[in-house]
């Protein structure tokens, strides 16, 4: 049985005070539904309507009103320096999340997508930080969905 029980996402500025927080990656912060731990060692049961993309900042509601920050995790990234406006065309047609920055873009750590974007003229390091990319073209979150909410965008 968890400790906490969250049902509602409360975006980054919309909330204060946190009673903990949770470190995620970039995948993990991706849930509908899932039992996470916050640093406190306590265990939060989160039970969302629908899948939701949370941001660095965000935080789950507890069923008492209170707050679990969610905290962006450092993790294995490679940073890209060199054509940025050609390495994000291609990054982007490939659907890969990439974190756009003005002297660099940041992607994970994918062997074949940093082949390819060497063979393109890349600089490629590796690092360790939070990864926060961009969000869909419909401000969604994720670009690997299809589905569209109140666009106008036809098929």
């Amino acid at each position: 049985m968890a400790d906490f029980t969250s049902n509602t996402i409360r975006k980054a500025g919309a909330w204060s005070d946190a009673l903990s927080s949770c470190v995620l990656t970039y995948d993990d912060r991706f849930l509908r539904r899932k039992v996470i731990k916050t640093s406190a060692n306590q265990t939060l049961l989160v039970d969302l309507a629908h899948t939701t993309s949370l941001d660095h900042g965000d935080a789950f509601e507890l069923s008492d009103g209170q707050f679990v920050e969610v905290i962006a995790a450092e993790e294995p990234l490679l940073q890209l320096t060199g054509d940025l406006v050609q390495l994000a065309w291609h990054i982007g047609n490939r659907h890969t999340p990439c974190q756009i920055e003005p002297e660099r873009l940041l992607i994970q750590d994918d062997p074949v997508i940093g082949h390819m974007l060497e063979h393109l003229g890349a600089k490629i390091t590796q690092v360790n930080e939070p990864f926060t990319p961009e969000g869909g073209a419909y401000g969604h979150g994720r670009t690997h969905s299809h589905e569209h909410v109140h666009t106008a965008h036809d098929h």
